[in-house]
C-alpha cells in the first residue's frame, strides 16, 4: 500500500483540491497547512521523506482538514502522472498546483562550478516544472479553473556568491511561468511565481546560511529580518485563492524590502 492509498480514508469531500510538491517540509509544509485552513483538500507530495509528509497530513487532519500524502519524484514523468492520478482518484482533479519542490543544486562560484552542475540544475528545474504543469493543466482546462504557483527566489534578481545554479535556474522558471500564463489564461488558469528572499527556520536554503550571514541579510532588509516559511506561505495562498483571479504572469517578491522595484 502506498502512502497516498493509506491516507485516502482521511480525505474529506468538499473544497478545492491542491497539490503541493515538496510539501513535507519547510515552505511546502507551511503552504500545505495554510491551504488546508482555508478549506482546501491538500495532497502533500514528497520524494523520500515519508515520515515528515505523514506528519504534515496528521497535523492537517487534527485541525479538521483533509489531506493525503503522495510519493513521487517530480523529475520523473511516469511518477508525476501516477501521483496526479492517485490524487484524482482520492480527491478529484487538481485545481491548485503549488510547485515548491526544491531540486538539489551545487553551492559554488562561477569559477568553481562545472557545466554539469549548472546545466544539470537548469535541466532538472525546468523538467520538474514542465512535468507537473503538463500533468495538471488538462484537468484544470476541463473545469475551466486553475491556479498554478511556482516557488522562485530573489536570487534570480539579486545575485549572491555561490548561488549561480539556483538563481539562474529560477530565473528560467520565472520566464517559463510567463509563457504558460499567456497560453492558458483564456482557459481560466492563472500562473504566478512567489520569489522569497532568504528564508530561515526549517528551509534547506536557510540552513545554508550561517548565523552571521543571516544577520547581514536581515540588516539589508527594510523590515529588519529574514522571512519565515509562514511569510512565504501567505503570499502563495493569495495566488492559490479566489482573490487573485485576475492576476497572472507575475512574480511576487516576498523579501521584506531586500530588493525593491
Amino acid at each position: 500500500m502506498t502512502a497516498g492509498e493509506a491516507d485516502m480514508p482521511n480525505v474529506e469531500q468538499g473544497g478545492r483540491v491542491a497539490l503541493v510538491t515538496g510539501g513535507s517540509r519547510g515552505i511546502g509544509a507551511a503552504v500545505a497547512r495554510l491551504l488546508a485552513t482555508r478549506g482546501m483538500r491538500v495532497a502533500v507530495n514528497y520524494r523520500s521523506s515519508r515520515d515528515e509528509a505523514d506528519g504534515v497530513v496528521a497535523s492537517i487532519g487534527s485541525a479538521g482538514g483533509g489531506a493525503m500524502a503522495v510519493q513521487g519524484d517530480v523529475r520523473d514523468g511516469a511518477a508525476v502522472l501516477a501521483m496526479v492520478e492517485r490524487v484524482r482518484d482520492a480527491m478529484g482533479e487538481v485545481e491548485v498546483l503549488v510547485h515548491s519542490a526544491l531540486i538539489p543544486y551545487a553551492i559554488k562560484s562561477f569559477d568553481e562550478i562545472s557545466w554539469d552542475e549548472l546545466g544539470g540544475k537548469l535541466e532538472e528545474e525546468m523538467r520538474a516544472a514542465f512535468l507537473v504543469t503538463k500533468a495538471v493543466v488538462p484537468g484544470m482546462t476541463a473545469r475551466g479553473y486553475g491556479r498554478i504557483v511556482y516557488l522562485g527566489t530573489v536570487l534570480s534578481r539579486q545575485p549572491r556568491e555561490g548561488m549561480i545554479a539556483l538563481g539562474t535556474s529560477k530565473a528560467a522558471l520565472s520566464q517559463f511561468a510567463r509563457y504558460v500564463a499567456q497560453e492558458v489564461g483564456h482557459l481560466g488558469i492563472t500562473v504566478n511565481v512567489v520569489a522569497p528572499g532568504p528564508v530561515g527556520e526549517t528551509t534547506i536554503l536557510g540552513a545554508a546560511l550561517d548565523e552571521e550571514h543571516q544577520r547581514r541579510q536581515a540588516a539589508q532588509t527594510a523590515m529588519g529580518r529574514i522571512a519565515s516559511p509562514g511569510d512565504v506561505a501567505r503570499a502563495v495562498a493569495f495566488y492559490a485563492g479566489e482573490d487573485s483571479g485576475f492576476i497572472t504572469g507575475t512574480t511576487a517578491p516576498v523579501n521584506g524590502g531586500l530588493v525593491m522595484d
